[in-house]
Formats: C-alpha cells, sequence, structure tokens
C-alpha cells in the first residue's frame, strides 16, 4: 500500500512512477475506466474508409470512418484468435481483414466474411451454432469536438463538454474553434519516462524558464510574463496560458540570461517570426485527462498524446496541424517552427533528457516523497510560481485510484 503524506497533496509517493502494480492499475481504472481518451482529428480520416491506428492506454485501437460517414473506434484485436488486424499506420480500405485466418469486418465491425465457414467437401467448418453477430469487433464510445476525436470505453460517460468542463473549454476552443484542421506533419518518439511525468512537466509553468533557456534567451516564456493558470473543480483539466515579451536582457541588466552572456543569439530570426492568431496569450499548454496536452505555441499548433509503456517509459506522438484556411506564408511559419519542438527540438529536447533523468532518481528512492510546495492550492492562478496545477492533477488521480490499494 502508497502512503500519501498529505491531503493537500504537497507530497507525492515516488513509487507511483515505479510500481508495475501500480501501473497495471492505472491502465485498468484511468484508461480503460470513465476518461475520455484522445484518438486523433477527425480530418486523418476525411473520407469514408479513411482509418488511422492510434492507441488508447496501451492498447491498440483503429479510428475509421464508415459508409454512412460515422467514427468509429475498434480494438484493433481479431475476435477470432486475438491477433491485431490492422497493421498499417494509415489507409482506406471497405473491410477490416484480420491476415492471420482472413476473418472480414466490415466498417460498422460487424463480422462478414469466414474462409471455410462451412467446410471443404462437407468436412470441417464452423459450428452450426456459431453466431457472426456475436463476434463483431470490440467498440468504444466516440465523442467529436470540433475536430478532435476522443473515445471510451466507459458507456456511461458524461459528454465530452462536460468532462472537460466549461472553464477549460473555452480554452480549447480558442484553438479548435471548428474551422477544419490540418495535419501538416507527424513526429513520434520514446522517452524514458513514467507517462506522468511528462504530463506533469506541461503542467509546471515555471520550469520552463528554467530549463528552456532558448526559450528565455528570446523573451517567449520567462517567470515574469503576464499568465493564467487555470484548473478545473475537479484538478483533472488545466491550462497555462502566456504572453510572451519577445524583450531580451540587456548587457547591463543583473538578469541577463547565461546565453547572452555566452554571446549566443539567433542569426534567423525566422524560427520564432510569428503572426499574432488569437486575442489573448503567445503561448497555451492545455492538458486534457488523462494523457492530450493540446499546444499552441506562436504559430505551431500541436496534439501531443502520451502513450504509457510500462512504468519506466512512454511514447509520445506529435500530431502538428493548422487550418484549411491557412495562408501560404502562415503554413510556413507553422512548418518551420515545428524546429521548436518534436524529439531533436530546441525546447522538447531537454524535456525529454530531464524526464529520462528523473526516472532515473525516482527509480533508486521509490520510498520518498516528491515535493510540490510551489504556490498555494490546487486552483487558479495569475502567476507562473505556482505546481497547483499539479497537485490538481494528483487530487484527481487519487481519486480515480482505488483508495485500498494507492
Amino acid at each position: 500500500m502508497i502512503s500519501w503524506l498529505s491531503n493537500d497533496f504537497r507530497r507525492v509517493p515516488l513509487a507511483i512512477y515505479t510500481d508495475p502494480s501500480i501501473y497495471s492499475q492505472e491502465l485498468q481504472c484511468i484508461f480503460k475506466g470513465r476518461s475520455w481518451n484522445y484518438v486523433g482529428l477527425s480530418s486523418e480520416v476525411a473520407k469514408p474508409g479513411d482509418f488511422i491506428q492510434t492507441y488508447v492506454g496501451e492498447v491498440s485501437v483503429v479510428l475509421v470512418r464508415d459508409l454512412q460517414n460515422k467514427l468509429r473506434v475498434f480494438v484493433n484485436r481479431c475476435t477470432h484468435r486475438g491477433a491485431q488486424i490492422c497493421y498499417k499506420q494509415r489507409g482506406n480500405t471497405k473491410v477490416l481483414t484480420c491476415p492471420y485466418h482472413k476473418w472480414s469486418f466490415n466498417l460498422e465491425g460487424k463480422l462478414v466474411g469466414i474462409p471455410f465457414r462451412r467446410g471443404i467437401s462437407g468436412k470441417g467448418g464452423m459450428s452450426p451454432s456459431f453466431e457472426p453477430l456475436q463476434h463483431g469487433l470490440e467498440q468504444l464510445n466516440v465523442a467529436e469536438h470540433n475536430g478532435v476525436v476522443f473515445a471510451s470505453y466507459a458507456k456511461d460517460i458524461e459528454p465530452l463538454e462536460q468532462y472537460i468542463g466549461p472553464n477549460i473549454l473555452s480554452y480549447f476552443d480558442r484553438v479548435c474553434d471548428g474551422r477544419s484542421l490540418k495535419v501538416i506533419g507527424k513526429i513520434r518518439h520514446y522517452v524514458k519516462s513514467n507517462w506522468k511525468l511528462q504530463v506533469e512537466n506541461l503542467k509546471d509553468p515555471f520550469h520552463a524558464a528554467l530549463l528552456h533557456e532558448f526559450f528565455v534567451a528570446f523573451g517567449i516564456w520567462r517567470s515574469d510574463q503576464e499568465t493564467e493558470v487555470r484548473v478545473d473543480e475537479l484538478g483533472r483539466n488545466s491550462v497555462l496560458v502566456s504572453t510572451a515579451s519577445f524583450k531580451k536582457s540587456t548587457h547591463n541588466n543583473p538578469k541577463e540570461t547565461a546565453s547572452e552572456r555566452k554571446g549566443l543569439y539567433l542569426e534567423d530570426y525566422s524560427i520564432i517570426a510569428h503572426q499574432r492568431e488569437y486575442e489573448y496569450g503567445t503561448g497555451s499548454i492545455l492538458t486534457i485527462w488523462p494523457n492530450l496536452i493540446l499546444l499552441q505555441q506562436l504559430n505551431c499548433l500541436a496534439m501531443r498524446h502520451i502513450r504509457p509503456n510500462g512504468p519506466d517509459s512512454c511514447v509520445k506522438t506529435w500530431t502538428f496541424f493548422g487550418y484549411e484556411s491557412d495562408t501560404p506564408e502562415l503554413l510556413q511559419k507553422r512548418l518551420k517552427q515545428i524546429n521548436l519542438l518534436g524529439p531533436s527540438g530546441l525546447v522538447t529536447i531537454d524535456d525529454n533528457e530531464i524526464l529520462a533523468i528523473t526516472q532515473a532518481g525516482v527509480s533508486g528512492s521509490p520510498n520518498s516523497q516528491a515535493v510540490l510546495e510551489v504556490g498555494q492550492g490546487s486552483g487558479d492562478t495569475n502567476h507562473m510560481l505556482t505546481e497547483s496545477a499539479i497537485r490538481g492533477f494528483y487530487k484527481y488521480y487519487k481519486s480515480i485510484m482505488d483508495d485500498e490499494n494507492i
């Protein structure tokens, strides 16, 4: 049993990042429980028959648009012997056919084809009592909001808009406002850290001004910027919104950054050149329980999907997007600013390394506690110096997990 030393979540047991039994419980209680899990953008399956392979927790699923234009999510498992029916990342098809014994399923998930069902020359075949309609693909509940698609194992889960909550939904709609979304790039990479450490990292406003020297040097994310931190009443969803000053320190300023003291300056400022798109904020980081980050940084837009991959690793999939209505000039800005992010970006490479270092540290001391003392409570603030969104996350996390076991 894991001991939480405080009810205000200023202490978090490090065992939650390393214990295999806790991880197994998370897969059941969180990802297969009452959660809306991000699975893709509707524009990725724009035409009937389009499909992509994606994940809910560790489970491979298929997002497909059926012939009636309805979005469906199937568990990627043939109901015959359990083989994955979909082994391509994306494509278009009229039926989903298992490569093992060629059982075929239509785009509504119904079993419509079984080779040798009647046997050969009166020998073998399926039992006369076998009923194909009882062996369709396992389907998840599906919801879409402004082009973003979610799936849930729970059949009685609240509507997606209610799940996100009105305050956080307004920030979601700030970027995904109903305009048609266009995927402009996709990147996937492996990180040696527990999935929760990655989500925490995006709920932590003030590490960026300490870890990401690139951000600080060019005034993109500084501790003194105008900032909002919003956390929903349950603690599960939150948003960080900051407005860049683009002011660099002067050489006479004692707060001059290390990069400036070393004479490190951009020769080509086009990577941070941007045009104003939204009424407020040059950067926003929205986290939707359990593992989606909707990121806007300057003109770069991305869905950042964190897939758990055992207690000590995760896989991050970035889906970079813009709007169908983008001008060629704006599209080029979005494409160039992908270089800020991604696995070898000027910023994300810092996060990947520090998260691996953190996982190594917690693995060596699983009986210790993380200290979350910065700021007050687990709610909204108007500054960066807070860990309130992380405390809110663990407030909800503990309520979901079985109290007798964690």
